[in-house]
């Protein structure tokens, strides 16, 4: 793994640092919840109950009653590898409506925290099922979501030396196959903690839509 220098991160942004680099990635998915829309919004409301068993294998700890910090792993590229940590604060409902931002994470003196930041956007819709199927009798309900995550990394010189497009290309891939990973695994587990929680059958597991 190659290691940098503790460097100032305020400018990653907005800063012309040729060796930042901005990845973006952007996902979709919806499961369905084998229950009325309130029976789903009453065990969402209460996210204590279950955001950090079903974040798992993800490290997670809260930081106050709506906001947790996530490490997410350690991922790598071209031999740079980082374990990058995120702060969430799950926003109350506004009519079934979900969302979930970024909060700057407290400074915990890692070298690798000041090589990153991120910019998290997460948006989740509870909707009966049968406004998405009027054919079918079951009463569900459609829980949509959709992510939007930009991350700038300060990269190391070697690295910037290669092809701008392989660089960008390879970075672009490796973020969506992580937001791919992550954001299905915790679908899933959201999905199947509620249906176990109240005694009822999960539905089989569907494909994301991107």
């Amino acid at each position: 793994m190659l290691l940098l220098s503790r460097l100032d991160t305020d400018n990653l942004r907005s800063g012309t640092d040729p060796q930042v680099r901005c990845y973006r990635s952007q996902f979709a998915d919806r499961m369905e919840m084998l229950a009325p829309a309130e029976q789903v919004s009453r065990y969402l409301d209460r996210h204590e109950c279950w955001f950090q068993s079903c974040a798992t294998p993800m490290q997670v700890h809260a930081l106050d009653p709506q906001s947790y910090a996530l490490t997410l792993g350690r991922f790598g590229n071209f031999g740079f590898d980082v374990e990058p940590t995120i702060a969430l604060r799950l926003l109350p409902q506004e009519e079934r409506v979900y969302r979930i931002e970024t909060l700057p994470l407290p400074a915990n003196g890692s070298e690798l925290q000041d090589l990153y930041d991120v910019d998290f956007k997460a948006r989740m819709e509870l909707k009966p099922w049968h406004q998405l199927d009027p054919d079918t009798t079951q009463d569900a309900t459609a829980v949509s979501w959709d992510l939007d995550l930009s991350v700038w990394i300060r990269l190391p010189r070697v690295i910037t030396m290669l092809p701008e497009q392989l660089v960008q290309s390879s970075g672009d891939h490796l973020l969506k196959q992580i937001v791919r990973q992550i954001s299905r695994r915790l679908t899933w587990k959201v999905q199947e903690d509620f249906h176990a929680s109240h005694g009822l059958n999960c539905p089989p597991r569907k494909r994301a839509a991107f």
